[in-house]
């Protein structure tokens, strides 16, 4: 009877199931986990011009944003329909203008990217940002 209650004392527990359950959850996660690429915008500066060039400013169209919803574009009270139009008007004049939008900080942000949109349907690639000062 010895020989009984020796082998029941050198038993041990088996941890390949624990394994197994383990390598199962780590490829779960891993196959779950979705990669995607999303579209923003892109906020990047341009690298600075050399100093030995001179600096040509490129002619601006300004549309400022206030804190209360307002939108002019170069100075002019407009809406968000008109906003194309007037775009659209100034690139007539001169093609190779950009677009710089300047938002108040209290602004709304999807009327933002409305008039960031508005840009873009109107052929402006480059769009640009700046946060309104006077508060």
């Amino acid at each position: 009877m010895r020989g009984r209650t020796r082998k029941a004392e050198e038993s041990e527990v088996d941890l390949t199931p624990m394994l197994d359950i383990v390598f199962i959850l780590l490829i779960f996660f891993i196959v779950t986990a979705t990669f995607i690429k999303e579209n923003a915008i892109d906020l990047t500066p341009p690298p600075p011009a050399p100093p030995d060039q001179p600096v040509n400013p490129v002619p601006t169209i300004l549309i400022r944003i206030t804190e209360d919803s307002m939108v002019r574009v170069d100075g002019r009270l407009s809406d968000i329909g008109s906003v194309r139009a007037a775009i659209e008007r100034r690139i007539a004049e001169d093609p190779e203008s950009a677009v710089l939008v300047q938002a108040h900080p209290l602004a709304r942000n999807s009327l933002v990217i409305m008039i960031v949109d508005q840009a873009r349907s109107a052929g402006v690639e480059g769009v640009g940002f700046t946060v309104d000062a006077t508060e």
